[in-house]
């Protein structure tokens, strides 16, 4: 299945047989257990063998230290370590542009924290697609997300500024959508099919469209694109078309989640190597952060068209 977030485009969440072509091949995926698992039974004459597989089943479920291999609760860790370096950059990013606590409008901040974390999000995030299917480099993943702290606390910043409280709106916005989505997932009430999934694809191609066409007429000072948020400030009977995309993509971004739990749920299946746990996290950051930047925006067109 041809996911959208490339962070997943990779063997390991994808191909069961794929375990043989991770770096280091069986070996890095603890498979030897199984080998000698089956020569021991086959045996049948070894005692102290049979001693050995037989404190093996009555001792407790092995981690994913001790396995080496991917597991749900080692992800979520990792997962949670990625965020955590994303507030604190947040939190850095947010009073750097409110240069301390001084800023009181638009034209007082600065807006090179918001650059520079969308830049470097950006580019790192480019080295951690491309680099996963050679090495898991988890000091990349960490300096991808401190950037994306950066950029998150700079333009959230930016917005609180002009719009008192819209942050935290954002914030348990976007904290619901993610809480709804994975108690949906993880009691089998929804999961990623080949046709929705091709459906979603279509409206993300249609949609990357239309945000380049948006931000070139917006460039451009073209007459159709009057607003802070360019078409997306028009009317539309009435309803910001803001709102209404808005919508739409915040609909997307939460089937983007379910395909993330789904690469990751398929990882832990095909006994991927513990590292690409980090991939995990750095996939759900990647769609997390664009389904808050997303609320954020939809929010703010909301509140400056009143």
């Amino acid at each position: 299945m041809a996911l959208n977030n490339p962070a997943f485009n990779n063997p390991a969440f994808q191909d069961p047989k794929a375990v043989q072509t991770y770096p280091g091949g069986s070996q890095a995926a603890n498979l030897g257990g199984q080998t000698q698992f089956a020569t021991a039974q086959h045996a049948g004459t070894d005692a102290a063998a049979q001693a050995h597989l037989e404190g093996m089943y009555a001792a407790p479920s092995a981690g994913a230290a001790e396995t080496g291999r991917m597991s749900y609760e080692d992800t979520i860790w990792k997962t949670v370590g990625l965020f955590a370096v994303l507030l604190v950059f947040a939190a850095i990013g947010w009073v750097w542009t409110l240069g301390g606590t001084s800023a009181t409008s638009p034209s007082q901040i600065s807006i090179l924290p918001w650059m520079l974390g969308a830049l470097g999000g950006f580019v790192l995030s480019l080295v951690v697609i491309f680099g996963s299917r050679k090495k898991i480099r988890p000091a990349l993943i960490f300096g991808y997300a401190a950037f994306e702290g950066l950029f998150v606390g700079g333009i959230s910043a930016f917005f609180e500024v002009q719009w008192e409280g819209i942050v935290l709106q954002a914030t348990l916005a976007t904290l619901s959508v993610v809480g709804v989505t994975l108690a949906l997932f993880a009691s089998g009430k929804i999961r990623a099919s080949k046709k929705a999934t091709k459906v979603f694809l279509i409206a993300m191609v249609g949609y990357l469209v239309f945000s380049l066409i948006n931000i070139g007429l917006m460039l451009f000072n073209a007459p159709i694109a009057g607003g802070a948020f360019g078409l997306l400030s028009q009317q539309f009977m009435g309803i910001p078309l803001g709102l209404i995309i808005g919508v739409l993509v915040v609909i997307m971004a939460a089937y983007s989640l379910v395909l993330d739990f789904d690469s990751i749920q398929q990882g832990v299946r095909n006994g991927a190597p513990r590292a690409y746990g980090w991939l995990g996290g750095f996939g759900i950051m990647v769609t997390v952060v664009w389904l808050y930047i997303e609320i954020l925006r939809m929010i703010a067109i909301v509140r400056g068209s009143n």
